[in-house]
């Protein structure tokens, strides 16, 4: 049997990566020497403000992922950018509600849960592995401790889409590393973003086995030590950065 195709990652395409978790990524990912492209939907003042921080090596790719055409478009964006992209991380995702005693938003919580957190990293990670062939590459999805134990009453559909994102990762290592295509899952729970802050951050902190909320430079820099292409084997894993919050 050939072996697989070793690739040395110079480029990436970080989705979501305007603010929170997939701004720390990108940061991460730059400070290794890859060259970034920051994905972000609507807020392009603050990805145009991580691009300036970071200065060179930076390139900005708007677009709505939930969107018809939106992964093509983003994609092919980031490709005419750096011209090959070597890491995809699928960071792009939203906690939707899909209350169970409301049929109307019921049907939507789970058509906007499937589209943004499950069809759109789906859909980038074909692009991915296309692109690919014949020299490798790597693929990162952020997925949730909800992948593995479900969600809240009001989030079903969140924990679905994420349990089947993580089933994606696996299949993907699976069927195409042979290909030279890695593919890993990053599982956090809750990190201290924009939708965990202040008194809230503090009240999450104190149920905690170590006693504060995940900072996302942690995420981070796990997403980073997988994209670098040092893991090959521990390719189809799970990482999860919980804090002990959740251990499977």
């Amino acid at each position: 049997m050939t072996a697989a195709p070793v690739v040395q990652p110079h480029t990436a395409l970080v989705t979501g990566a305007s603010k929170g978790i997939g701004a720390a990524i990108a940061r991460e990912l730059h400070a290794q020497g890859l060259t970034v492209v920051v994905h972000f939907n609507s807020d392009r003042s603050a990805a145009e403000l991580i691009a300036a921080k970071l200065g060179d090596r930076v390139h900005l790719a708007g677009g709505d992922l939930s969107a018809a055409g939106g992964p093509q478009r983003v994609w092919d964006a980031a490709v005419a950018a750096v011209g090959r992209v070597d890491v995809l991380v699928n960071n792009a995702g939203a906690w939707l509600s899909s209350p169970v005693d409301d049929a109307e938003a019921w049907a939507t919580g789970w058509q906007r849960n499937l589209a943004l957190n499950l069809q759109a990293p789906a859909d980038l990670s074909r692009l991915a592995i296309e692109h690919f062939a014949g020299r490798g590459g790597v693929i990162v999805n952020i997925t949730s401790r909800s992948a593995h134990r479900g969600d809240d009453a009001d989030h079903l559909a969140y924990g679905a889409a994420k349990g089947g994102l993580l089933a994606l990762t696996r299949g993907i290592a699976r069927g195409y590393a042979q290909q030279g295509v890695l593919a890993y899952a990053v599982s956090p729970a809750w990190v201290a973003t924009e939708l965990a802050a202040g008194e809230e951050l503090e009240k999450l902190a104190a149920t905690l086995p170590l006693g504060e909320v995940t900072p996302p430079e942690e995420v981070a820099a796990v997403v980073g030590f997988l994209a670098s292409g040092r893991a090959r084997h521990a390719t189809g894993t799970t990482i999860d950065v919980t804090g002990a919050d959740y251990v499977r």
